[in-house]
């Protein structure tokens, strides 16, 4: 026995302290493991029956940057005076910080308790020994420190040359020191699947919602490295878009571990760092699923979609068409936007960032909705000449173009009947005695098979649906192209394509407000670099944005050749026809809408040669009855006007005195009862096809 070890130590109990840094090395590094515990023997020998071994710290770094609760309680033990010796096969495992070595060692010669490692007794009461420990404990750190920076320079030095791969991301595999592709067609198709959606749609959002609209599946990596297939979310595609292994680039360093303290405990936190920071960043290095400078062109679009004091920001679905591209003229800040009005549906811009942020006192505000108007109008102007143009290409495309969903459901449908045929086969190679194992395997048959039926049936429910809707036509593109203006203005229209093409054309516009004039002053800075200035007037108090149907303004333009505005009103609202807001017409309203759009009175004065004949008045010029005449109307013999389905018919002199007018007299004078046939015809034909929908 040491002459260090009295009686009162041996008389307390001994603690075995054991600890592995990291859990591969608690699974691997078992002879190590041995060692520690082969402790026991020695403490025996030195006299020690009561011994007790601390082993809950196994899998923790003794670096003092996680909590270690086998070393807490070993502590807490010496300081209350039960222990006699602490013991471990290296002083080492104890701590590799100062800290906490200090505190052992001060707590074990405050108390008479003695150290014991493999080679020697220390006991902190002597100066010698406490010098000594205190050798050991700074060396254990520094020896972990040159570790670490040793390993660390050798992995930064392997990175700078675009070897060192920790893990290969989705849909890539690691081979002889690089990356390769995935041979699985599903997996590399369902990765080039997100770079088109994205290029097409143009945010990360917008993407996953297609794919979660569809039903359809993203590759994922599992621990292990395996393959799992599962409804993606935000961050995998997030990941997908943004990681340059796909652009055929190899990176290291992107993201750095910090430090903080919460309550006094340290946690680590993983922060992306710019790509100004990143360690090695080599292009060209393996195949990409999409070339570099797409990649790049990814990274731009979705860098503009956040908001900033040069970024326009993602497009939103508000009715605010120049959301995020608006600067004021006077302090630089961006416009924002507000919404208005009972439904919220009243656009208006405003400078206020120096007011929320430092108080100052407001820029300009303005309505939005001419401004949008006026924008629209030179945007119209711009694209109009290549609209034919542009709509021939999208004929092109739309025949060229594969259906994707159906693409992604067929790659699925491929992979569900190879999972349904291995669970057959290992169905077929079990022992049908053996009913534990054959019941589970039937099981998993079971369910891969209805895999199968069920993405048979959504293939065909959705050929069916896209077959049922027509492929557009060159003709309908075409159409499109030469109703332009009518297509932008409609309501219906997407509001997200529209400002994708206003940003496509536009950088930007500054805009500032004339209070004098009455005017918004704009200036187009478009991508090309051409300046368009443009006043807008302001919408006054009390003016509506809303705008009357374009088919009431047409109805009342040709009602108002005989009718009065009494009339014209009965007429609307026996059509149900409502005004832009909602209400039922009177004579004053129509009278309004007259005057806005110079629309002559209908004046009620006799006179020898009208211009414009109601059906009674015609019949009386041609000497015929009015239901000869309007089945005449009806069938296309005579021209006519009927605006409105529940209204009056209208005739022009040009067309009562024309050659056909002539002949349909003609006809009806030698055959008064022609018009009764066909009447008597179309009733037939009416009363058969109520019969066929009743059976």
């Amino acid at each position: 026995m040491s002459e260090k070890i009295k009686s009162q130590h041996v008389s307390r109990k001994a603690l075995l302290y054991i600890r592995q840094s990291s859990i591969y090395q608690v699974n691997h590094n078992l002879e190590s493991q041995k060692l520690q515990y082969g402790m026991q023997q020695r403490l025996h020998m030195l006299g020690w029956r009561q011994i007790e071994v601390i082993d809950e710290d196994l899998g923790c770094s003794a670096a003092g940057t996680v909590t270690r609760s086998g070393f807490e309680r070993m502590v807490a033990q010496v300081c209350m005076g039960k222990v006699g010796a602490v013991a471990a096969r290296e002083v080492s495992r104890f701590a590799r910080n100062s800290r906490e070595w200090q505190q052992l060692v001060e707590v074990c010669r405050v108390v008479d308790t003695v150290l014991i490692d493999q080679e020697t007794i220390y006991d902190p009461r002597q100066s010698n020994d406490r010098l000594l420990l205190g050798l050991k404990g700074s060396l254990n750190e520094y020896e972990l420190d040159l570790l670490r920076q040793r390993s660390l320079e050798a992995r930064r030095e392997k990175a700078r040359r675009g070897e060192l791969i920790v893990r290969a991301p989705v849909g890539y595999m690691k081979s002889e020191g690089r990356l390769e592709k995935n041979p699985d067609r599903r997996v590399q198709e369902a990765i080039l699947s997100v770079y088109s959606k994205f290029s097409e749609l143009g945010t990360v959002r917008q993407t996953l919602l297609w794919f979660l609209e569809h039903d359809l599946q993203l590759p994922v990596q599992t621990v292990e490295g395996e393959i799992d297939w599962k409804r993606p979310t935000y961050q995998t595609v997030y990941q997908m878009l943004t990681n340059p292994a796909y652009g055929g680039a190899y990176a290291y360093g992107k993201t750095e571990h910090v430090t903080e303290y919460k309550n006094g405990e340290p946690r680590r936190r993983c922060h992306q760092k710019p790509r100004q920071r990143w360690l090695v960043l080599i292009p060209g290095t393996h195949s990409g699923y999409v070339s570099w400078e797409q990649f790049e062109q990814v990274q731009l679009a979705i860098g503009d979609n956040m908001r900033g004091w040069q970024r326009s920001g993602a497009v939103q679905s508000g009715s605010a068409l120049l959301g995020g591209l608006l600067r004021c003229q006077r302090c630089g800040r961006k416009l924002g936007v507000h919404y208005t009005g009972e439904h919220h549906n009243v656009v208006r811009y405003s400078c206020h960032r120096g007011w929320l942020d430092n108080g100052q006192p407001r820029c300009i505000a303005f309505g939005g909705t001419t401004v949008d108007e006026a924008i629209g109008q030179q945007l119209l102007g711009v694209v109009q000449p290549a609209a034919v143009e542009a709509a021939i290409m999208a004929s092109a495309e739309e025949i060229r173009k594969r259906d994707e969903v159906v693409e992604a459901l067929r790659r699925d449908l491929e992979a569900a009947r190879y999972s349904a045929h291995r669970a057959q086969k290992q169905y077929d190679h079990a022992d049908p005695e053996n009913r534990l194992v054959a019941d589970e395997l039937e099981r998993r048959w079971n369910v891969a098979l209805q895999r199968v039926r069920e993405l048979e049936t959504r293939i065909d429910q959705h050929c069916q649906s896209q077959k049922d809707m027509g492929a557009p036509r060159q003709e309908e593109f075409l159409e499109l192209a030469s109703e332009l203006e009518e297509v932008w203005q409609n309501p219906n229209s997407d509001i997200r394509l529209k400002k994708r093409i206003v940003r496509t054309l536009i950088e930007e516009i500054v805009a500032d407000v004339d209070p004098v004039a009455g005017e918004v002053n704009l200036v187009i800075h478009w991508k090309g670099g051409t300046h368009t200035q443009l006043c807008v007037p302001r919408r006054h108090r009390g003016q509506h944005s809303c705008q009357t149907p374009k088919e009431v303004i047409d109805a009342v333009r040709s009602l108002a050749h005989t009718c009065t505005d009494d009339v014209i009103a009965g007429t609307l609202n026996r059509n149900h026809l409502l005004t832009a807001h909602g209400h039922r017409w009177t004579r004053e309203l129509v009278t309004s809408l007259r005057s806005k759009h110079k629309i002559p009175c209908y004046e009620p004065v006799d006179r020898e040669s009208p211009d414009w004949m109601n059906l009674t008045k015609a019949a009386e010029f041609l000497g015929i009855s009015c239901t000869a005449l309007r089945h005449a109307a009806q069938r296309g013999e005579i021209h006519a006007d009927h605006p409105l389905s529940d209204g009056p018919w209208l005739f022009s002199r040009a067309t009562l005195e024309s050659e056909a007018a002539k002949q349909l007299v003609n006809r009806i004078q030698h055959n008064p009862d022609s018009h009764k046939t066909d009447f008597a015809e179309d009733r037939r034909l009416l009363f058969n096809g109520i019969a066929r929908c009743a059976l």
